[in-house]
């Protein structure tokens, strides 16, 4: 019987574990599992936690084969994260000219009359900036893959999936479909599944990549919608509406909860729900779609809105968002962010003996473990955090642990992510919702950024910077920042809650004078003057 899965999840929670046993009579050092023997390692997906563990595992000795299907950097690389940044990237470029006019006096010359000297003249070229999008997103997949080759590492394309069990050797084969149909077996001594998630879709609101749109094929648009509705108003939602409303789009944004990003904290969300009212986006609450339709719509002189509106002979095509209180609305296209579905089906998981949750998600331990001997599990096909920071680390561990480092298990409190929208949200550490639910003793103090001298030179009204501490030790447990840039601006708050630093630690630490950090200095001087167990 293999010890290392009847081991309870627990012993991986705090401090450093050893990693796996080595057997009877051998010796491991590095990539070594048996005497004489170099140890094979297949990882299935070649996202963050697929490509980071294939470096990791190649660095140690291993022989290494990466199967994957579109190109190492996976989902996060090629229509996730990099290319959903690259986006925003420009629709804050368009956000800084709007608001320049108005905090910065700043004019941008052009041939408009005098009394429309207000009217929007910037503009943004869609097809330009999603080129720019895909050829970025194609370029990091190439460095990615050119830094993993250069190890020594194999790069497979197909589909992998397990097959049997685990033999009397304790190897694993794992089998490798090519896109021609032909497949191969490959023998590993561990295998790590990395294959992230893909959209979820709703039988009612299929998209069809032209004007029913998950966050995959936005990138394929050549012209701005001009009345973009975005369904679900989760992190990817938020993201997505506040960009496209900043290049030009009328948004409305359908929230079937209370607020916009009712996972975040509860200031947060609210200063942003307040930015995106303000900037003219439609931000409907409690309000849950029930179908998504395509419909045909009045002519708008500008000839076929696609090539497929063409063939048909629709001009001015148009989408119905259908709630379930029956409420219509019209749009020219409409995007569905519900969420995600871990990729598990069809790879043989289950027969295998690795246990997965009613979601479809990977069950996994603290160093990456699933509950079969041999098989670890990274990133959002595990259902953590869906970061491709945790993703990475947790192809790490795994490594790390297979092949006899002593590792540090995962701990997600000290996890740091960030919302990419104009202000972005920024959190590390225990939350305000844990302080409230009494999860943690904790003195909280927020403040605006109004009061920041650099954010009034830079025109910046928005924004906070929170910390959590604990009464009478004054360490810090967690943080917010609310603000441009927040991305940045949460790193020391991350150090002092990886580190147990303490408000005294941070407010006694020289910042600039002026910037945006002073901020974070002023916060802790503030939770330090406080008496133990004010609540704040």
């Amino acid at each position: 019987m293999d010890t290392r899965v009847r081991e309870p999840y627990a012993a991986a929670r705090s401090g450093r574990v050893a990693a796996r046993p080595s057997p009877p009579g051998h010796t491991c050092l590095g990539g070594c599992g048996r005497m004489g023997h170099v140890t094979r390692i297949v990882i299935i997906g070649g996202g963050p936690g697929g490509y980071e563990a294939a470096l990791v595992a190649a660095q140690l000795g291993a022989e290494v084969t990466v199967v994957d299907t579109d190109g190492l950097g996976g989902a996060s690389v090629l229509t996730d994260c990099v290319p959903s940044k690259t986006l925003i990237a420009t629709a804050e470029v368009m956000t800084t000219f709007d608001s320049s006019y108005d905090e910065l006096g700043i004019i941008v010359a052009d041939d408009t009359p005098p009394l429309e000297r207000s009217a929007r003249v910037v503009g943004v070229d869609l097809g330009k900036v999603n080129r720019r999008v895909k050829r970025l997103a194609l370029a990091q997949s190439h460095d990615i893959t050119a830094s993993v080759t250069r190890t020594g590492a194999r790069v497979m394309r197909g589909r992998g999936r397990l097959e049997g069990c685990q033999t009397a050797e304790g190897t694993r084969c794992v089998v490798v479909e090519a896109a021609d149909g032909s497949s191969q077996r490959l023998t590993a001594d561990a295998v790590l599944i990395a294959t992230g998630a893909r959209p979820r879709e709703l039988e009612d609101a299929l998209p069809d990549g032209e004007r029913i749109l998950n966050w995959t094929q936005v990138y394929d648009l050549h012209e701005l919608p001009r009345e973009l509705i975005v369904v679900g108003s989760g992190v990817t939602g938020a993201e997505f509406a506040g960009a496209y409303q900043a290049l030009g789009s009328t948004v409305t944004l359908v929230s079937s909860r209370d607020r916009v990003l009712p996972g975040e904290d509860p200031d947060a969300a609210a200063v942003l729900e307040d930015v995106f009212r303000r900037r003219g986006m439609n931000v409907m609450a409690r309000s849950r779609a029930a179908s998504v339709k395509r419909v045909p719509g009045p002519a708008t002189g500008r000839g076929p809105s696609s090539p497929k509106a063409g063939r048909e002979g629709r001009v001015g095509d148009r989408v119905e968002v259908t709630l379930a209180d029956g409420r219509v609305i019209s749009g020219t296209h409409c995007l569905m962010a519900v969420g995600a579905i871990p990729n598990t089906t069809g790879m043989g998981l289950e027969e295998a003996g690795v246990k997965l949750t009613p979601s479809g998600h990977i069950r996994t331990d603290k160093v990456s473990r699933t509950s079969a001997p041999g098989v670890y599990a990274a990133g959002d096909v595990t259902g953590v955090f869906a970061l491709a920071s945790v993703a990475a680390m947790q192809g790490r561990i795994a490594m790390y642990h297979y092949l006899g480092d002593a590792v540090a298990p995962l701990n997600l409190k000290t996890v740091s992510s960030n919302v990419f929208t104009d202000p972005e949200i920024a959190t590390v550490g225990f939350t305000q919702a844990d302080v409230d639910a009494g999860r943690i003793a904790a003195n909280v103090v927020k403040l605006p950024l109004l009061r920041n001298p650099r954010a009034k030179m830079q025109g910046i009204r928005d924004g906070f910077v929170k910390l959590i501490c604990r009464p009478g030790t004054g360490i810090v447990v967690g943080g917010v920042v609310v603000a441009p840039k927040a991305s940045e601006l949460i790193h020391p708050i991350s150090i002092a809650v990886d580190n147990s630093l303490t408000v005294e630690q941070i407010a006694n630490a020289f910042t600039v004078y002026p910037s945006l950090s002073g901020s974070v200095a002023e916060v802790a001087r503030q939770l330090h003057t406080r008496k133990e167990g004010d609540g704040g």
